[in-house]
């Protein structure tokens, strides 16, 4: 569930950003004038004002409807480029005109939010927001679990600008900001096993294996996340079988994982969606630092969006008890 939350919660921040740029009128004439260098500064110049006062990094481009590279936010060098035979998943947009926001192979795997691009109702490219999972990534460290991204490696000949990542089992790692400390574990580790049960126990770590679905529901990959057992010994009772690791929360391992790592506060890297997420589980030490942070996040969304905000929030309650 935390997964599915912050998959999205970066799916739609990504889309919000990819559907400003849409309605950017100098951005859309750049592009009907195929005037590629004004393209590019129009990018790099929003993306930079957007890192000077929200420290969010965006990696935007534009794709013109023959699936060439326009512009690109972060360089100027690879415009006119094709890539069709990459973005198979633009063929979605032949039989769709609404936008899209999905994990995509790409010469690269990562998460990509597209939106049409439209002059007086005539279809003239894509613009999109890309992200490779760094943000997820720090999100499952900041408390306590390192998350691994894996691309199945028979994807490599779409996925070329993976092929000198390192390779587990039969998947390529994606995400960069991994824990190198458990690699070799998980090259130990059989991966159909840990596939059909879950979760595995090796070498003192706790391993979950969640499938990795593209925008059309194929399994493209897997996400493993590997948990050290030092954490959970501080509640399991030895006489209990893996199934305890429903009844751990997220509060009590916030609990252990902020005494171990943290020396100040890390609120500021999470997004809003995910701050009402742990609000229920902070200490009463920390909750007015918490509270600071959280405002100047919250400060910024109307009413009605923190109200859709509170609504989409998932909850999940533990409920002691006989049925009767």
């Amino acid at each position: 569930m935390t997964l599915d939350a912050e998959l999205k919660t970066h799916q739609m921040d990504d889309l919000e950003v990819a559907l400003l740029l849409s309605k950017n009128e100098g951005l859309i004439n750049a592009l009907e004038n195929d005037d590629e260098d004004l393209g590019y500064k129009i990018l790099s110049d929003i993306t930079k004002s957007i890192k000077k006062h929200t420290n969010r990094e965006i990696r935007a481009q534009v794709i013109t409807k023959e699936l060439n590279i326009f512009a690109r936010s972060w360089d100027d060098i690879y415009a006119g480029m094709p890539i069709g035979d990459y973005r198979t998943d633009l063929k979605y947009f032949d039989t769709h005109s609404s936008p899209r926001t999905s994990i995509e192979i790409g010469r690269r795997l990562g998460i990509k939010a597209t939106v049409p691009l439209y002059k007086e109702s005539e279809f003239i490219g894509f613009v999109e927001v890309i992200s490779f999972f760094k943000s997820i990534t720090e999100f499952f460290s900041s408390i306590g679990v390192d998350l691994y991204v894996l691309l199945d490696v028979k994807h490599t000949d779409t996925a070329v600008l993976m092929t000198q990542n390192l390779i587990i089992a039969n998947y390529l790692l994606s995400n960069r900001s991994y824990n190198y400390s458990h690699i070799q574990t998980l090259n130990k580790i059989d991966f159909k096993e840990l596939k059909l049960s879950g979760v595995l126990h090796r070498d003192k770590k706790y391993i979950f294996y969640e499938n990795m679905k593209d925008g059309d529901g194929k399994i493209i990959g897997g996400f493993v996340f590997v948990l050290p057992q030092r954490y959970l010994d501080y509640f399991r009772n030895p006489e209990d079988d893996i199934s305890f690791l429903i009844n751990v929360t997220r509060s009590t391992l916030y609990d252990v994982v902020k005494e171990e790592k943290y020396e100040k506060s890390v609120y500021d890297r999470y997004s809003a969606d995910s701050l009402v997420y742990l609000q229920d589980v902070i200490d009463k030490e920390d909750r007015e630092l918490f509270l600071d942070e959280a405002y100047e996040k919250f400060d910024k969304y109307s009413k009605d969006e923190l109200i859709q905000m509170m609504l989409n929030r998932k909850i999940v309650k533990k409920i002691d008890g006989k049925i009767k």
